[in-house]
């Protein structure tokens, strides 16, 4: 126990906190300079993996146009990797991680 501290001086948290995260948890710079707690930009994020799908899609369309083995490759990799950070967005803005 801390000796500047009180016993019952500890906030209490619910586990529906915990599941979110506390603030500052992962943050090693944490009120350092005053520094706000740092949250995700789930939105912004969730917009430029929409973006990546979009450019996938569209190397997938037209390497399969013009027989262009790489781009087709490269469409592929890049719609699957989009696909799975827009999952991995809906996941957690449905847990109510805000951003």
């Amino acid at each position: 126990m801390n000796p500047g501290k009180k016993r019952g001086d500890e906030r209490s948290y619910s586990s529906s906190k915990y599941a979110r995260g506390l603030p500052d948890h992962h943050d090693p710079t944490a009120g350092f300079g005053g520094a706000p707690p740092a949250y995700s930009a789930l939105t912004f994020r969730l917009v430029l993996a929409g973006f990546g799908a979009l450019l996938g899609l569209t190397a997938l369309v037209v390497g399969a146009v013009i027989s262009h083995l790489l781009l087709l490759v490269a469409g592929i990799i890049l719609t699957i990797l989009a696909g799975v950070n827009i999952t991995v967005i809906a996941i957690r803005k449905r847990r109510g991680e805000p951003g």
